[in-house]
């Protein structure tokens, strides 16, 4: 590792990689660092978040904070507070992601020569599985099949809610992929095979998927294209308004927990799992590699325990 490059007498305007330096404010390098992870294939997501949690770390330890006054235990402090002093709900990922996010940012100046010790290899990546997430049992499912379509638009049925429900049911995608689905996306060639077409990012092949979907999903679907009258786009609404959609279908159903798109992606791979489909196709149908589908499976397989027990303890 090379010394760090020489310092200037007076802090100045950085123009580019070259000009960060140990006094260079910590706020000032974070455009120079957004565009590196945009040279390295990151998504725009991902920069986001990136950038987003970098911020927090400013927010608490000074934006004007120069890059080579940061110390481990500070780092470690930073995610104490954000995790039990904050005031703010954070998940096991949120805080995973969040501390991959520090290690790639010093990591980077490390590169650079920016810096001469990297204040952020020492700081520990916690491991272990995130706590079991929640799917609906059948009975909750069979209930909110009776309920969605009671609910109403102007005066006359509303097909989006059960539309929205068993496409997340039989497909488990993701929040996102639903706010992108397109007509062209249902496939019909083979009315008795029809099936939802899945485009992958740039930077992800596992969510390129074709699944199959229920020809009788089809007929509601056209029921539905009629009612909203689509020209392009499944769901013209924000993502928010299909949030609070499946919330009131929780509240119809009386669900023991608030329905979301994550909810479901759950309920749908616990599902399949107990009608007995083949893991592999799960794990497709998710669209997730074989290395997320490591604890992923796993949590699977303890839900549908967990289902399973509760029926023999209800019936005991």
């Amino acid at each position: 590792m090379a010394n760090p490059r020489q310092l200037p007498l007076f802090v100045t305007e950085p123009q580019g990689t070259k000009d960060l330096n140990l006094h260079t404010p910590f706020n000032r390098a974070l455009p120079f660092f957004a565009e590196h992870l945009k040279k390295e294939g990151k998504s725009e997501h991902t920069i986001k978040a990136f950038i987003a949690d970098l911020n927090l770390l400013a927010s608490y330890a000074g934006e004007d904070r120069a890059l080579g006054k940061f110390q481990t235990r500070q780092l470690d402090e930073f995610l104490h507070w954000m995790e039990n002093e904050r005031g703010v709900p954070c998940s096991r990922k949120t805080y995973a992601r969040r501390v991959t996010s520090i290690k790639v940012f010093f990591k980077w100046l490390m590169a650079l020569d920016v810096i001469a010790h990297d204040p952020a290899k020492a700081v520990v990546q916690r491991s272990g599985e995130a706590p079991l997430s929640y799917a609906l049992t059948p009975d909750e499912i069979r209930r909110v099949f009776e309920f969605a379509p009671t609910m109403e638009r102007k005066g006359e049925r509303d097909t989006r809610p059960e539309l929205l429900f068993w496409l997340l049911l039989d497909t488990g995608i993701k929040k996102s992929e639903v706010m992108r689905l397109t007509t062209d996306d249902i496939h019909t060639d083979n009315p008795a095979l029809p099936y939802l077409h899945v485009h992958h990012t740039v930077r992800n092949v596992y969510k390129e998927r074709k699944i199959p979907i229920d020809p009788k999903w089809v007929d509601l679907f056209d029921e539905y294209r009629a009612q909203y009258k689509l020209k392009e786009k499944i769901f013209t609404c924000t993502a928010r308004n299909l949030e609070y959609i499946l919330s009131d279908l929780s509240d119809g159903a009386d669900t023991s927990t608030k329905i979301s798109f994550e909810i479901m992606r759950w309920t749908g791979a616990v599902r399949d799992a107990r009608e007995g489909m083949d893991p592999e196709l799960i794990r497709e149908r998710m669209g997730l590699s074989k290395i997320s589908w490591n604890e992923t499976g796993r949590k699977i397989e303890r839900l549908v325990e967990k289902q399973i027990e509760a029926e023999q303890a209800a019936t005991s």
